[in-house]
């Protein structure tokens, strides 16, 4: 008790242990600091030395943050996100305009077939935005900040985040317009060589649709994504389910079946709570949630 009233924890104290939380291991949240993980590691000891508590419990799985450290962060967020609005109005340009950096994470597909197409007007309209995109299947978290706003496919986004819903994604099994390919008899799907996501995406429900309704059918083709599905498809090797945003105004797809319902989900547009009051975050998110469409 005596270390506790006498310890005087400070703002860099909170963000050592915002870090460790958010990283899980004290070489990546010393790499998000800007030091090394030995470095972390004895701020962390000493912090707990000083709290006469443990923050972290060690594990082969990184460093498990207690309910003590879990506390603090809600205190070190709070400090992160008034310093952030802090910025941003200092950043504030005279005439209006916003600057800053904002973070989007979304899937290739997205980013390729939705935001691409739309970004370019808000560009315009804010010369001093500067916008990082990163792609990948794997969520970016919000909640730890890992990106400002992110583009989802899921049916249920956390009640935690704030979030708009773009529309249905719809799924569609496509050909090529030009038939010349090795077995493409539309008479007996099963016998057409198909064009399919690998084992990178294999919840994917276009691989679980043709999983259940076409179970002896082996894809000739696997690849990483579904870009390189659509592309394969346009190239004439194969037929395949794809979204119907990315096959609209393409001469070279042919749409081969209705709808699948099995194969809809959502499309949803994400903030953290926090992030929406920030200038720069604000007006990405407006702008997008006014102008992505999915229909």
């Amino acid at each position: 008790m005596l270390a506790e009233m006498q310890f005087k924890m400070t703002s860099t104290d909170l963000e050592v242990v915002l870090a460790v939380v958010r990283a899980k291991t004290l070489v990546e949240a010393g790499k998000r600091l800007g030091v090394d993980g030995s470095t972390v590691f004895r701020s962390v000891q000493r912090l707990e030395k000083g709290l006469g508590q443990r923050l972290f419990e060690r594990s082969r799985s990184g460093s498990q943050p207690t309910e003590l450290a879990l506390q603090l962060v809600q205190h070190a967020e709070r400090i992160e996100f008034e310093l952030e609005a802090a910025r941003t109005a200092m950043q504030k340009d005279r005439d209006g305009l916003v600057t800053g950096s904002v973070r989007i994470a979304m899937t290739d597909t997205i980013l390729r077939g939705l935001v691409l197409p739309v970004l370019g007007d808000l560009a315009i309209a804010q010369p001093l935005l500067q916008f990082e995109l990163t792609t990948s299947n794997e969520f970016a978290s919000l909640a730890k900040r890992d990106t400002d706003i992110a583009l989802r496919v899921t049916r249920q986004p956390h009640d935690h985040l704030v979030g708009k819903l773009i529309g249905r994604m719809r799924m569609a099994l496509f050909g090529p317009r030009t038939h010349n390919m090795p077995n493409f008899d539309l008479s007996n799907l099963s016998r057409c060589a198909w064009i399919a996501p690998d084992d990178a995406l294999p919840a994917h429900s276009t691989v679980q649709w043709r999983k259940r309704h076409y179970p002896q059918v082996t894809p000739r083709y696997k690849v990483n994504s579904i870009l390189s599905v659509v592309d394969a498809i346009a190239s004439g090797l194969g037929i395949g389910l794809i979204p119907l945003f990315l096959a609209q105004h393409r001469s070279d797809l042919v749409q081969l079946s209705e709808p699948l319902d099995e194969c809809e989900t959502q499309l949803w547009l994400l903030t953290h709570t926090e992030s929406r009051h920030i200038t720069r975050v604000s007006t990405t998110y407006t702008y997008l949630a006014n102008h992505l469409v999915l229909e």
